[in-house]
């Protein structure tokens, strides 16, 4: 009975979740008052910022949403005149995602204030401290990355393709 007891402000898993929630939400809110844009949006936006030429299921398995949150991030980029369908090289039932000349121009105002405000939440950190974080959390999406490959009890391996750790 005396390991029942699970405190989540130190349980990692909650942490994370409500640590990048926060975090989320903070940028949510300048990503849609000052561009008209949601996180999920964004996420697309920059996926196909940093490959041009993606179809939403890599951008599912990069960004780790669910593939109705990409289709309508992804109709909504289109329907505003940020990004637009190609014909797959090599899959006719496949469609390629890239970026206009206003989805590579909104694009480019953005980064700059994501910039600054991942640059005000690690304001208090070294860069020491910085470069420490992100190697544990390359650590933490490698271990997690491992257990849905090889199953957990009571769930099967996931055969599904999954992105290296954030090191790629």
């Amino acid at each position: 009975m005396a390991n029942s007891h699970l405190p989540l402000d130190s349980f990692m898993p909650y942490r994370l979740s409500f640590t990048a929630g926060l975090v989320s939400e903070h940028i949510a809110h300048a990503y849609e008052t000052q561009f008209g844009i949601d996180v999920p949006q964004w996420r697309v936006l920059a996926w196909i910022a940093e490959r041009d030429g993606i179809t939403q299921q890599e951008i599912c398995q990069r960004t780790r949403m669910d593939k109705v949150s990409v289709s309508r991030a992804a109709i909504a980029l289109n329907r505003r005149g940020l990004v637009e369908r190609r014909p797959h090289a090599r899959d006719g039932r496949s469609h390629m995602l890239a970026l206009t000349p206003s989805g590579i121009s909104l694009y480019e105002q953005i980064v700059p204030r994501a910039r600054e405000l991942e640059s005000r939440i690690f304001a208090q950190f070294s860069d020491e401290e910085r470069e420490g974080f992100m190697a544990i959390l390359r650590k933490i999406d490698a271990a997690a990355t491992a257990l849905h490959k090889a199953g957990t009890p009571g769930h099967p391996p996931d055969d599904r393709q999954w992105p290296e750790a954030l090191d790629e």
